[in-house]
């Protein structure tokens, strides 16, 4: 298992991992994500933000970060965070604790650009999940109704927010 940034060239598989996750959420929640744009996914990859999991020389998992969010943060996004989006899982890699593996990298990448802070956020109230993100390490802070969703994507619009994090003490 090794751990790279995207590239442009994984684009169509990105954006295959997200249609599978989608189509897996419009079958179990209320709350799905909508098409992303190309634009955006393009800009996390420029930047460096766009993260993969390959295994076997194939795309395993896919998530993006940013270390400012302050439209779901609000008044904690001047911590010093990293934040993670959009995990998604290639169904033929899924059972492998994949999340661990992305929460243990992104421990050490906090840590490297010293930030105190890994955060995640999910829309909706799924116990599942919530516990999920809790087996693997996050306390989850609770529910929140987002004050100002201008420029996020659709499922943030009228949306409440499970907000999870997990506090960075210095090695």
């Amino acid at each position: 298992m090794e751990i790279h940034y995207s590239t442009k060239e994984d684009i169509d598989e990105i954006f295959r991992l997200y249609r599978i996750a989608t189509d897996f959420q419009k079958a179990k929640f209320i709350v799905h994500w909508p098409e992303f744009e190309r634009s955006m996914i393009e800009t996390e990859i420029n930047e460096k933000r766009q993260w993969k999991i390959v295994i076997d020389n194939r795309i395993a998992c896919i998530w993006a970060i940013t270390f400012n969010d302050p439209q779901i943060w609000e008044q904690r996004n001047d911590d010093p965070a990293v934040y993670i989006h959009r995990i998604a899982t290639n169904p033929e890699f899924r059972g492998q604790n994949l999340v661990q593996q992305i929460t243990e990298w992104a421990k050490q990448y906090a840590l490297t650009n010293k930030k105190k802070f890994i955060r995640m956020d999910t829309v909706g109230n799924n116990p599942g999940l919530i516990a999920y993100y809790i087996k693997n390490g996050f306390d989850f802070l609770g529910l929140y109704k987002l004050e100002n969703t201008e420029g996020l994507p659709a499922h943030y619009h009228n949306a409440t927010v499970s907000l999870f994090q997990i506090e960075l003490i210095d090695r």
